[in-house]
């Protein structure tokens, strides 16, 4: 029955429509702070769903057809952001046992130890041993002072740090976030990345890696030069890593208008990219912008609501 209304809403050929899922992390158990997230068993039963209902393809292949008009039905592409370790250590294993393909967009400026800002505020909320965070006389004043009492507490607490931080200019966000794991007293981890090796066993046990700028700015704020500083930076290290430059691109955060905008795609263009992706939430129709396809993240994580998903993503598109 599924698989019979999933063909009906995407129906290949030129009415063809693409889903493209997102995927950050995936845990070895339920991350309180991160419940989003899904854990290996979780990602293990979705790919399994997924090999059931869908015809799931390789991005670039799946790009092609679409350009061509002659996608499969219920067709469905696999995508991670970032470059987190646990795709190496968990999400891999997982597709490799159920024979299905992704695209890991890797930000290069983080592997071998680095750290996202946003895993800074993370990290520093759950790795803190105060109960409270007192935050008057560091960028984040305003907030007073936060309750780290209990794992909900923590939560919130980090929600609304990030909230503040995500759109302040790079250099100042690093310094607020740097300042804020100061006054957490925290210990940070230099192992949430994956390592260039980790990388390059990606590509070689057949994955596909593409570019995600070095440093994962939000690219609407930058000036061109500094947009094409982080394209070019990044091809070159992924390249450096699996010996052919990337052919497809994800848009940090990735919101159209927000976190980039047109400017940002004709530099994206000018690199000739096969195809970007952003996180317009819903499915790809033949037609569309090849440089700005759309993706969505599978919240879901039970059969009947996961299938609902797929089905009223696809039914609004």
């Amino acid at each position: 029955m599924i698989r019979s209304l999933l063909s009906w809403l995407s129906p290949g050929g030129s009415r063809g429509r693409l889903s493209v899922l997102i995927f950050h992390r995936v845990f070895a158990q339920r991350d309180g702070l991160m419940p989003g997230e899904v854990t290996t068993a979780e990602f293990d039963a979705i790919c399994g769903w997924l090999r059931q209902w869908c015809a799931v393809l390789p991005l670039q292949e799946a790009v092609k057809a679409l350009r061509e008009g002659r996608l499969p039905r219920r067709a469905v592409a696999i995508t991670f952001d970032d470059g987190y370790r646990d795709n190496h250590a968990q999400a891999l294993p997982v597709l490799q046992r159920h024979g299905l393909h992704a695209t890991f967009f890797i930000a290069s400026g983080f592997l071998d130890g680095g750290r996202m800002w946003n895993d800074t505020v993370i990290e520093s909320v759950r790795r803190s041993p105060l109960s409270a965070l007192d935050l008057r006389g560091t960028a984040f004043a305003d907030l007073g002072e936060l309750s780290l009492g209990d794992e909900a507490a923590r939560r919130h607490a980090m929600s609304n740090l990030i909230a503040r931080a995500k759109y302040l200019p790079a250099e100042a966000r690093e310094c607020c976030v740097n300042q804020l794991a100061e006054r957490a007293a925290a210990v940070l981890p230099t192992d949430l990345m994956m390592s260039r090796a980790e990388v390059q066993e990606l590509h070689e046990s057949g994955m596909s890696i593409g570019a995600h700028t070095r440093n994962h700015p939000i690219l609407r704020g930058l000036d061109r030069q500094a947009v094409v500083a982080e394209i070019e930076d990044n091809c070159q290290d992924l390249q450096l890593i699996t010996g052919s430059r990337p052919t497809l691109f994800a848009y940090p955060n990735g919101r159209p208008g927000v976190d980039y905008d047109d400017a940002t795609r004709a530099v994206v263009q000018d690199f000739g990219f096969d195809a970007a992706v952003s996180t317009a939430w819903r499915a790809a129709r033949v037609g569309d912008d090849l440089l700005q396809l759309p993706r969505y993240m599978p919240w879901e994580r039970t059969r009947g609501r996961f299938a609902l998903r797929l089905a009223h993503t696809l039914a609004t598109t």
